[in-house]
């Protein structure tokens, strides 16, 4: 009898692990870089491909960059947000096109709309395994100095927009 406590013990340990887990939120990664400097990087643009960005040209300002595809069934999700939220021009939205066709991401946009100051091309995704990326989309909040504040993973909501990035924004642009 005593033979079987040990398994049984086990058995309710894992069982326990697994309830817990079942209630976590598995959109709710922690990003190992909230409250770190935005990797640096140096692309070129998706409209001007003699023209590049670097999150260095964003110093002194709050903005997001928002990780996005043509091929991202949830970006389209996102995206009639995004685009109403830029024309508000509460903060600049600057797109991370990930693994992407150029001529499909160009397209996408003039169907769709372009809420992005700009795009810039990681054609090969190396930028977004710099960021930790999980999935298309992925948005970050990053401040003046350069330093990621937030990470949202998954599409963004009008909830999670109101709720969550811009209480943050406005913290950050005092």
């Amino acid at each position: 009898m005593k033979r079987f406590l040990i398994p049984l013990a086990v058995f309710f340990v894992l069982l326990i692990f697994l309830a817990i887990g079942l209630t976590l939120n598995p959109r709710d990664v922690p990003s190992p870089l909230k409250d770190k400097p935005a990797p640096a990087f140096k692309l070129p643009q998706l409209a001007a491909a003699d023209k590049s960005f670097s999150p260095g040209d964003m110093k002194g300002k709050v903005w997001l960059l928002n990780v996005w595809a043509s091929w991202c069934v949830s970006c389209r999700q996102e995206h009639p947000l995004l685009v109403a939220f830029a024309k508000e021009g509460t903060v600049p939205v600057v797109g991370l096109n990930y693994k992407d066709q150029l001529a499909d991401a160009k397209n996408w946009l003039a169907k769709f709309g372009d809420p992005y100051l700009l795009s810039a091309v990681d054609a090969d995704g190396r930028v977004g395994i710099d960021y930790g990326v999980y999935g298309v989309p992925e948005t970050y909040v990053i401040d003046k100095s350069g330093m990621i504040r937030m990470k949202h993973t998954g599409p963004i909501t009008p909830e999670s927009l109101k709720t969550q990035i811009l209480p943050l924004v406005a913290e950050l642009s005092k």
